[in-house]
Order: C-alpha cells, then sequence, then structure tokens
C-alpha cells in the first residue's frame, strides 16, 4: 500500500464510521501513513472516547451514526477542541454540507471516496494544525486594533486574550483582519479557503462568519465584523468599554 508521508508521526486520529469496511479501510490506510487511528462505530461512544482517551490529533466523522448523529457529534466535540475534524458522508445535498460546516467541521468528503485521498486531507489538516504545539512567532497586525498573528501555529490573539478558531475559520478571519476597514466579497474570502473547498457555494462564507462573530462576540468585538449587504463583509475594529 503506497500512501503519503504523515504530517506528524503518530498522530492519533479517532476514525468515528459505523460500517466495518470503509473504518477498517481507513484504518489501514492511516497506519500505513505513520498515524495512529483508533475506530469508534457509534457517536455516542465517540463523545466520551474523545472526551476521556485524548489527546487525539483529528476526527474523522461520518454523517449517518447509530447513537446519535455526525452533526450532533461534530458540535460536542466543537465545543470542547478546535481539532481539526473530516466530515464522511454519503448526503451531498448542500443543506448537510453548509450545516456539517457550521457546526464547525473543516472539510467535508463524500462517498465512495479513495481512501488515499482522506489520507491527503487529513495529512492537510493536520500539516495546518500542527505549528499551534511550538512557540508562537507573534506578530502585530496593525489597523486591527490590537490583534496579533502566529502564521506558523495559525492561531490569533487580541489583547493578550487567545481566539480559538478552527482552520477554516482562521485563514478566513487572517483574510479579514490584513485588510482592515477594506470590503470582501464572498468570492474573495472563499479564495482563503480555496485550497479546502474548491467545490462549495459562497453560502460556505456566511456560515464561517456567523461562527467568528459568535467568538469576537466574547471578546467584545462582534460588531467589528461588518456584512456590507450586496458587497462582502469588512473587519472596522472598535474599541470596546473597558
Amino acid at each position: 500500500m503506497s500512501v503519503g508521508a504523515a504530517a506528524s508521526p503518530a498522530a492519533r486520529i479517532l476514525v468515528v464510521e459505523d460500517d466495518p469496511a470503509i473504518a477498517g479501510l481507513l484504518v489501514d490506510y492511516l497506519r500505513a501513513a505513520g498515524h495512529a487511528p483508533s475506530p469508534c462505530g457509534d457517536g455516542l461512544e465517540a463523545v466520551q472516547r474523545f472526551v476521556h482517551e485524548g489527546p487525539w490529533a483529528a476526527v474523522l466523522l461520518d454523517l449517518n451514526l447509530p447513537g446519535q448523529d455526525g452533526l450532533q457529534v461534530c458540535q460536542q466535540i466543537r465545543q470542547r477542541s478546535g481539532v481539526p475534524i473530516l466530515m464522511l458522508s454519503a448526503r451531498i445535498e448542500e443543506l448537510d454540507r453548509l450545516l456539517g460546516l457550521e457546526l464547525g467541521a473543516d472539510d467535508y468528503l463524500c462517498k465512495p471516496f479513495s481512501p488515499r485521498e482522506a489520507v491527503a486531507r487529513v495529512k492537510a489538516l493536520l500539516r495546518r494544525a500542527d505549528g499551534r504545539l511550538g512557540a508562537p512567532a507573534r506578530q502585530q497586525l496593525p489597523g486591527t486594533g490590537g490583534f496579533v498573528i502566529d502564521e506558523d501555529g495559525q492561531r490569533l490573539w487580541w489583547r493578550e486574550q487567545a481566539l480559538s478558531t478552527t482552520p477554516v475559520e482562521f485563514r478566513l478571519l487572517r483574510a479579514l483582519l490584513l485588510a482592515p476597514g477594506r470590503v470582501l466579497s464572498r468570492a474573495t474570502l472563499l479564495d482563503a479557503l480555496h485550497d479546502d473547498y474548491r467545490d462549495v457555494s459562497d453560502r460556505a462564507v456566511d456560515s464561517h462568519i456567523k461562527n467568528l462573530r459568535r467568538k469576537l462576540d466574547a471578546l467584545g468585538l462582534g460588531p467589528a465584523l461588518q456584512t456590507v449587504y450586496g458587497a462582502g463583509y469588512c473587519f472596522r475594529p472598535i474599541e470596546p468599554n473597558r
């Protein structure tokens, strides 16, 4: 079996898939790529294992699961962690795709798929998350009201407060922070996600903006992320009352 080299040695990956044949194939290919996959076939069990057997480097998550479905599992995992999540499903309708992304999935792979493609997607997600463990090289972002970025680790801070984002949310917010005060169209913002989402509509941007605005609200910065109707989105920093 020939697959690409692992993004990090022995990355622990939770494979949540109730079809034993598919789960076995994914486990075999991930193991051959140098990772440490662990299969699970039930949604309720997956949440318990994620919480009690972590840390995990990534999660492969089927949408159709016994116990509770993949969307519920995704939501519960995302409430606890920014771990990369690759959703797997035979449901190809856009509604399912956008709902999965809105709940925090980082990528989406439709069945039937090549196990080599699944491994490649995991490798890309791990590569983007890998720098988070290292010492951050912080750089001030001018015109943002105090945002600092660690490009290698894909992390953001605002006045020493860390902002927890998924890899996709990081790239989207990064694009807006690098152009403070400018209105960026959905098409422009999709370009920031192009490597991962070549086949999704610009409505995916709306889902991620909704999640980012909720996270910025916790810092008192929600109004800074503005919708310009008919044009796109803009980051206009404000001074919160402190």
